[in-house]
């Protein structure tokens, strides 16, 4: 039967149509399948005790980027060294006190980290006011090299022991007696450093130990007593100090670190105090080591981001916390800080743990 030339036609444009779907097909069944976004990874949320001398660190726009880059998103609550190790530790990923001392502490309490690290290491220092240090040369008790100022710590203790007064010393302008005020020794590291360290120097220079201790309270507690009423942060005794002045706090102790930060990130508040304000380098001191102690998975991924070159570079740059890598000779001379070494003198070491414990029970419980 002779097909028509309509239905011929027609026909071929059907099989024409069903050749162009099958190549259509064919080429779409050969093509890759398309990428599908994938959604950003949720970063891990970290969160713990951090110590107030670093709390300007953390809140660093770029050491959150570089908490960002790596994957992390860091958090903190504020606790004084010794204080974290009493805390609730619940929902805390790390701790990070200012000192093995806080960490042998926190052991006696139960609160320990097998990955634990130091990461940052800063220098006990004095701070005071021009005038009153330049009063003290006199007596012997502070001595001045150039810019660079040194406040003997024997000398100091033993004033204070014999109740002299600032104007014995040679500061006429002092109100009172001698005192160095610190934070709360048995809450706070730079107050437990210095508390260690007077106890040394009662000692004659050599590590306090129990018994030490025991035969020097009465003049232990003598000391701190004059000082009254001590705040818990390192962050906000300097804040005070600064605040108050000279006829308030005349020598405080802290942290080297806290005036390299304030030139760094208060610049114009630095302004205001550079000409008044001076660091005076006890010698001997005692090192403070700035220990993380991770509690869990997220606290070790935060320690190995704090120990990366790019935060250790950070935090000594900007925020004036030494490390071996980056307080190189010289490099004191970035911060614009008059006075400030770039090798600290002597220091001692701290008293074993019993001996460290039973001072911060002698000044929590006065006896």
């Amino acid at each position: 039967m002779k097909m028509s030339r309509s239905k011929l036609i027609g026909l071929v444009a059907v099989v024409a149509a069903v050749g162009i779907v099958g190549a259509v097909l064919a080429w779409r069944q050969a093509q890759p399948e398309p990428e599908v976004p994938v959604p950003p990874a949720q970063p891990t949320v970290v969160t713990g005790y951090l110590g107030g001398e670093k709390i300007s660190l953390f809140d660093d726009d770029q050491f959150q980027s570089l908490a960002t880059d790596a994957g992390l998103s860091v958090s903190y609550k504020k606790a004084g060294s010794l204080a974290m190790m009493d805390a609730d530790l619940t929902g805390m990923d790390y701790l990070f006190p200012s000192s093995r001392a806080a960490v042998e502490y926190g052991a006696t309490k139960g609160v320990t980290s097998s990955d634990q690290d130091i990461v940052f290491n800063s220098p006990i220092v004095v701070y005071t006011y021009r005038d009153v240090a330049d009063s003290l040369v006199a007596s012997g008790l502070v001595s001045k090299e150039g810019e660079v100022y040194h406040l003997d710590a024997a000398a100091a203790v033993q004033a204070m022991a014999e109740d002299k007064t600032w104007a014995d010393l040679g500061w006429a302008s002092g109100y009172g007696q001698f005192r160095i005020d610190s934070t709360d020794p048995t809450k706070s590291n730079s107050g437990n450093e210095w508390a260690a360290l007077v106890a040394t120097m009662l000692n004659g220079g050599s590590p306090a130990t129990v018994d030490s201790i025991e035969r020097d309270k009465d003049t232990i507690l003598a000391i701190f007593s004059k000082s009254g009423w001590m705040e818990t942060s390192s962050e906000d005794s300097f804040a005070q100090f600064l605040t108050l002045g000279e006829g308030s706090k005349p020598m405080m102790v802290g942290y080297e670190s806290q005036i390299l930060d304030l030139a760094v990130n208060e610049p114009d508040l630095y302004a205001q105090a550079k000409d008044d304000v001076v660091i005076a380098y006890l010698t001997p001191t005692v090192w403070s080591t700035h220990v993380i102690m991770p509690l869990d998975d997220a606290g070790v991924q935060l320690r190995d981001f704090l120990k990366s070159d790019a935060v250790q570079r950070l935090a000594w740059e900007r925020h004036g916390f030494r490390n071996a890598s980056y307080a190189a000779a010289g490099s004191t001379e970035q911060f614009g800080v008059p006075g400030v070494v770039d090798k600290v003198g002597a220091a001692v070491e701290l008293p074993s743990t019993d001996a460290m414990n039973r001072l911060i029970d002698l000044l929590a419980n006065k006896h």
